[in-house]
């Protein structure tokens, strides 16, 4: 849908008493395609494509492939195969650890699903 928003959150930790977590979110939907979220503490999109990547890289309609590489303090993200973002985190306090989450904003009505969902631990 073009109003909704969902994405996988990773390297997060549940809020205590809430329903959302603090952590990175790999952004799904209109407009947040292939970007990195800080999902409740910094409140913002870190980085992501342009809107060219973006066009490019989402296939609407169909499922897209999302691949989320974790590595120390660097964060990339390729959606389809395009690269959308290669982030390093400069604050140390940031956790490099925590749980992963898939996640649909609420709001509006919207249709999300995930499948074939793989978790690699890299040496």
């Amino acid at each position: 849908r073009e109003k909704g928003n969902a994405g996988i959150q990773f390297r997060t930790r549940r809020i205590p008493n809430h329903h959302e977590v603090i952590g990175y979110q790999a952004d799904v939907g209109q407009g947040y395609w292939g970007a990195l979220y800080d999902e409740s503490r910094r409140k913002k999109v870190l980085a992501g494509p342009d809107a060219a990547t973006q066009r490019k890289a989402v296939k609407p309609g169909d499922w897209n492939e999302y691949v989320i590489r974790a590595e120390g303090p660097r964060v990339r993200l390729w959606l389809n195969g395009v690269p959308t973002v290669d982030y390093t985190e400069a604050d140390d306090a940031v956790e490099r650890t925590g749980v992963i989450a898939l996640q649909v904003h609420g709001g509006t009505k919207a249709l999300v699903r995930y499948k074939d969902v793989r978790i690699e631990e890299l040496k």
